[in-house]
């Protein structure tokens, strides 16, 4: 499996022939649009910074697209979609927007990432469901999103195996990421692309990697 970030919360996962997307973001976003052919695409916030499936829909792909809660499954990839609230991107007069935390099951490990959730709590359906984590991604830019301090509890709260910070490029507040990851005691490995396997997951303990755009 190989991991590659593309601003915001976007992330790329590849493995085999098949490709899945997390957020993409639109032609419309603040953002640089992505453009590239996905197999499945997971949108957590109907917000132009997370949703582009027209971006993603390329060359020979055209994603089986993913947008809310639910169970679902495309070529081997099973996925758990739970109700959560955002306060990214309001428009005028909303106190809260839908967010999907999405559970992904792929080559033997589970992938979550919690979109632009805002506050540091899952429903109890979503953490009985949601068991031995092997990559966590998690929003900690603040604005609309959790902030360090909350992305630093509910991360503790699911004990993943590898933490990746998302929300912090391009978006968030000015030196987000520095304060998670003071906030989970300062310790962090930097890379452009992570290429991982179940053994190599299982050796660690809440290891934070931040994965560069």
């Amino acid at each position: 499996m190989v991991i590659t970030h593309h601003g915001g919360q976007c992330f790329k996962v590849t493995f085999g022939d098949i490709t899945v997307v997390f957020d993409p973001v639109s032609k419309s976003g603040t953002l640089p649009a992505v453009r590239f052919g996905a197999d499945i695409a997971l949108v957590s916030r109907n917000h132009p910074d997370m949703n582009g499936v027209e971006e993603v829909t390329f060359g020979n792909k055209e994603p089986f697209a993913i947008t809310g809660p639910g169970e679902y499954e495309f070529g081997g990839v099973t996925v758990q979609g739970f109700l959560t609230k955002s306060e990214y991107g309001l428009k005028k007069g909303e106190a809260n927007a839908i967010n999907t935390v999405y559970a992904v099951k792929l080559e033997n490990m589970t992938l979550v990432h919690l979109g632009a959730l805002a506050e540091p709590n899952l429903s109890v359906e979503a953490r009985e469901a949601i068991d031995d984590i092997d990559v966590l991604f998690v929003p900690v830019g603040a604005d609309g999103v959790l902030d360090a301090a909350a992305a630093s509890k509910i991360a503790t709260t699911l004990e993943p195996h590898i933490i990746i910070p998302m929300h912090w490029s391009g978006m968030g507040a000015p030196k987000s990421l520095d304060a998670f990851i003071k906030e989970e005691g300062g310790s962090s490995e930097k890379t452009d692309k992570l290429t991982l396997k179940k053994k190599d997951a299982a050796e660690k303990d809440g290891a934070i990697i931040v994965i560069t755009p």
